[in-house]
């Protein structure tokens, strides 16, 4: 599925902005996932916690009638193929998307990359502390539930054993990035773009919530946890307003709303 997404075109004496320094961005941004990757480290060795408020969270969405994860699983596992797939985007799609975004909108949008990056940040260092109050293992590591771990048994995985695996706590189920930074995607290019099918974005989010549940990495609960946050984010941190014109850095080079547009809005 191809669209065209075209940055909003600017209003008449609608204010500029102009990008912010390269170097700086790309620090900062490095920064922020390094937190991600690094940060909830500091958080393992809560493993009886971990498992003991996983059966708390499933209980809990199974006494407010939260559909049961297992009957995403069970429509993934008809066939190896839609496994698999649902796998690799939960592996390979992450990081990229978010990062395509970012730059997408550092040269298109310079205000609403602002606003974007200081959301993703805040959503960011907010998770970091549930890990600490609420360890919370994966519902794949969990007994009795009916679910298994897809990636371990079709691949790929991004995840080692617990005991071994240095490059993240698996025990961070809550709330789920992979979400939340999925939604805040879609709802900044939605923000900041104009085309009648920039509303196809919220695919992405849409796709990730099924992926991440039908693999067993996350509960319901867990996005529903990182939506919360974002939702308080966005609150806080208001956009531009649409149609906010942008300049180029150093040269103040007005970037024209009839530029090409940026294509493939969601494949």
């Amino acid at each position: 599925m191809n669209a065209r997404t075209e940055p909003a075109a600017p209003e008449p004496g609608a204010p500029t902005t102009a990008r912010p320094p390269l170097l700086r961005e790309f620090l900062l941004v490095a920064g922020l996932f390094l937190v991600y990757k690094l940060g909830r480290q500091l958080a393992v060795g809560h493993t009886a916690d971990a498992f003991r408020d996983a059966h708390r969270v499933w209980g809990l969405e199974r006494a407010v009638h939260l559909p049961d994860e297992t009957a995403v699983q069970s429509a993934l596992l008809h066939g190896d193929t839609l496994v698999h797939l649902a796998n690799t985007y939960y592996a390979a799609v992450h990081f990229p998307a978010t990062l395509a975004f970012l730059v997408w909108l550092y040269l298109r949008r310079p205000a609403h990359y602002l606003w974007a990056r200081r959301v993703l940040a805040a959503v960011t260092a907010a998770a970091l502390v549930l890990p600490f109050t609420f360890p919370l293992a994966p519902p794949r590591m969990v007994t009795g539930t009916g679910l298994v771990d897809t990636g371990r048994l079709y691949g790929p995985s991004v995840y080692g054993p617990p005991a071994g695996d240095h490059l993240s706590n698996q025990f961070a189920a809550m709330p789920s990035l992979h979400f939340g930074w999925a939604l805040m995607v879609a709802i900044g290019l939605i923000a900041a773009t104009r085309s009648r099918l920039r509303w196809l974005w919220l695919l992405h989010p849409l796709v990730t919530l099924l992926v991440i549940v039908g693999t067993a990495n996350h509960y319901w609960l867990d996005a529903i946890a990182a939506t919360a946050l974002l939702g308080v984010a966005l609150a806080v941190i208001h956009p531009p307003a649409r149609g906010s014109g942008t300049v180029a850095g150093h040269g103040s080079e007005r970037l024209a709303p009839r530029e090409p547009a940026l294509a493939g809005a969601a494949r």
